[in-house]
């Protein structure tokens, strides 16, 4: 076996989809083996390189891991989901009308988010039948989210507002 030949063979094993190739010619021993380099993404932002070779066992052994990995984050996920839920108290509208972020179309938005409220401060106007209906925070916290937008109209039990009880 030359060294054309000997090349050819590598690039021939290169580009077919064999992961491993032992041959034996005229008392030369050759053995090829490829690895792929896999992404993995962890915590939805970053990228990890991982080689897998092409030993079966290895490579199901690293799926196995990577199965259990996202199978521990989306627990976690769920878990930390849970505790927010609790944490969070959502403002419904109490009638259907128009939602008003501000006192007047002049003046600054009654809470953006990230504002902290107290009990019984007003989040927003709800307007019903011209009248005008002062809708106000339940509990003391935070304003994560804000779910509608100005002039919107709304529904009953329409979600307005997330709070994060403090």
């Amino acid at each position: 076996m030359n060294y054309k030949e000997i090349c050819d063979l590598i690039n021939t094993v290169s580009e077919s989809k064999l992961t491993s190739f032992e041959i034996e010619i005229d008392g030369i021993h050759l053995k090829m083996g490829k690895e792929e380099k896999v992404l993995v993404e962890e915590n939805n932002s970053k990228l990890i390189s991982h080689n897998i070779s092409a030993n079966n066992k290895k490579e199901n052994s690293f799926k196995k891991e990577v199965a259990l990995e996202r199978e521990v984050q989306v627990e976690t996920e769920k878990e930390l989901k849970q505790q927010d839920d609790k944490n969070i108290d959502i403002v419904k509208s109490p009638i259907v009308g128009t939602f008003y972020a501000a006192p007047s179309p002049d003046k600054d938005d009654f809470v953006n988010i990230g504002s902290v409220v107290k009990k019984g401060e007003t989040l927003c106007i709800i307007e019903a039948m011209k009248l005008m209906n002062d809708i106000e925070a339940e509990v003391d916290g935070e304003i994560v989210d804000i779910l509608v937008k100005n002039e919107d109209m709304v529904e009953y039990g329409q979600p307005l507002f997330k709070i994060r009880k403090r």
